[in-house]
């Protein structure tokens, strides 16, 4: 796996920023769910650069710092060559009392709470933590953290951070830090198509992390988002490829997508979608892994893993060789959309 892949493209200069075709999410190293050792922890880092991957992604709140700390030991061992690195901003980690820590779907964190802040002071003090507990002199891509409805609670809620995001400066420290060299793209992480498109109409970005809405049990995003992305240039680094869960799993009793248990109706479909896997002699989650890239805009695809073996696997994932016709079917019985651009050939293996 080269760090030439693919690129995501600053849209400022047209200056390309290389990406492997498979990404290191964060998450799960902030002990998301569950406690992570910090042994399995650096285990992972190491074999997913051992595998070849050089996009690594983390935010703040991943563990409340502690993702971008085992992210920075990681750093220090195998060195910034080549490496691609993401973190986030909108949210702050103070000191707190222990009674007031906001630890989210984290466990066993460092003793914080988040105070949400998108406006200039609290985007360049948020990058200038980030950097410390990292351990490192700049990023190279940095994104406006869950401004979306799902993460916010409500469109009222979401719409108040867009605006703070805008009226209060923290776009004008993004574009400041790409021009002044800090960082090489701007973007935003988030949970839903339809903010990205929003942004978009905004201001200049380069692309998003998108987590779980562009998948092989959902493409509404080829309504417009996708299209305008590929208009404009705008990568798209796809997070949760497996819809929390679902697509990795499949449709087994307690199966969860969307951080949620699944309902009825997904599982039925996610049910059609493993028959048509199994005439193919293919997993599900291979078949889910590698549909994504099959649209151009998608430069990068970023699973979850917490220990060598998961890297290990999603790695193997990537290159299993998949029937073209499997794809076919899965369009003729109405399981992705027409429009969906389907995967033409294997990704090198790493």
């Amino acid at each position: 796996m080269k760090a030439s892949d693919t690129t995501l493209l600053n849209n400022r200069t047209k200056i390309p920023v290389p990406l492997t075709r498979m990404g290191f999410g964060g998450a799960p190293l902030g002990n998301l769910y569950r406690k992570v050792s910090d042994e399995d922890a650096q285990a992972a880092l190491q074999a997913a650069f051992d595998a070849g991957i050089r996009y690594f992604d983390t935010a703040p709140q991943y563990g409340l710092g502690r993702s971008e700390m085992r992210f920075g030991e990681g750093l220090a061992r195998f060195g910034r060559a080549d490496i691609q690195l993401a973190t986030k901003v909108g949210r702050l980690l103070v000191d707190c009392a222990p009674d007031e820590v906001t630890p989210e779907a984290f466990v066993d964190v460092p003793q914080k709470r988040i105070v949400f802040d998108y406006s200039y002071d609290g985007v360049m003090r948020s990058y200038e933590e980030s950097k410390t507990r990292l351990g490192v002199a700049k990023a190279d891509i940095l994104l406006v953290h869950d401004v979306c409805a799902f993460s916010q609670g409500s469109q009222d809620a979401s719409d108040m951070r867009v605006r703070e995001l805008f009226d209060h400066g923290g776009y004008r420290a993004l574009v400041e830090l790409r021009d002044a060299g800090e960082i090489a793209a701007i973007g935003a992480g988030v949970n839903e198509w339809q903010v990205c498109e929003r942004l978009l109409g905004l201001g200049d970005f380069d692309g998003f992390l998108l987590a779980g809405r562009y998948t092989l049990l959902e493409q509404d995003a080829l309504e417009t988002f996708l299209p305008l992305c590929a208009k404009r240039d705008v990568g798209i680094i796809l997070g949760g490829p497996y819809n929390s869960g679902i697509l990795a799993t499949g449709a087994i009793d307690n199966a969860h997508y969307n951080y949620a248990p699944a309902p009825e109706h997904i599982l039925e479909r996610v049910r059609q979608i493993e028959a048509v896997c199994a005439a193919h002699n293919t997993p599900l989650i291979a078949a889910a892994l590698q549909f994504v890239l099959g649209h151009t805009s998608v430069k990068t695809v970023v699973p979850g893993a917490v220990s060598a073996a998961e890297v290990e696997a999603n790695v193997a994932l990537l290159s299993t060789p998949i029937d073209p016709a499997l794809w076919s079917d899965l369009r003729a019985e109405g399981l992705i959309r027409p429009d969906a651009p389907l995967p033409t050939e294997v990704p090198d293996a790493a």
